[in-house]
Parts: C-alpha cells; sequence; structure tokens
C-alpha cells in the first residue's frame, strides 16, 4: 500500500491547494510570509514532499481566503 502522501486523493488535496493559492492571487514566498512560515514549508506540502496537520490546512485556509468546509466537498468529489 502506498504512503498517503503518494495516493491519488492527497494529490487532489495537493492540486486544489495550488489552484487556490494561485486564484487567490498569492505566490509561495507570499503565502509563506502570510503564515509566518519559510518559503520552503510551501513548496514542500505542494509538491508531495510534507504531510499537512488539520491546524496548519486551517491557518493555510485563513491566509488563502477559502472556506476549508468548501475544499473538503470539493475533495471529495469524484
Amino acid at each position: 500500500m502506498p504512503k498517503t502522501i503518494h495516493t491519488d486523493r492527497h494529490r487532489k488535496l495537493r492540486a486544489l491547494l495550488v489552484a487556490r493559492r494561485k486564484a487567490a492571487g498569492l505566490t509561495q514566498p507570499v503565502l509563506a510570509r502570510k503564515l509566518g512560515k519559510p518559503p520552503s514549508f510551501v513548496a514542500k506540502y505542494e509538491l508531495g514532499d510534507r504531510r499537512l496537520d488539520l491546524l496548519e490546512f486551517l491557518e493555510i485556509a485563513e491566509a488563502i481566503g477559502f472556506d476549508p468546509h468548501r475544499f473538503i466537498r470539493d475533495l471529495n468529489r469524484p
């Protein structure tokens, strides 16, 4: 069984996060600054080199400006 960070669902999660960031007009470095993190933080989770915990996900949603509930619904759509 592949690690969960390499599953289709996790790839979709990353793609949705990247799409939301870009739709908000944010670059990785700008989002990282808003989060108070180094730019590598954003790059690593977007590339699948790092897993996010729930609180980090919620901080990202707030920084980008998307509804985490709607995001989860989108993630669960086929």
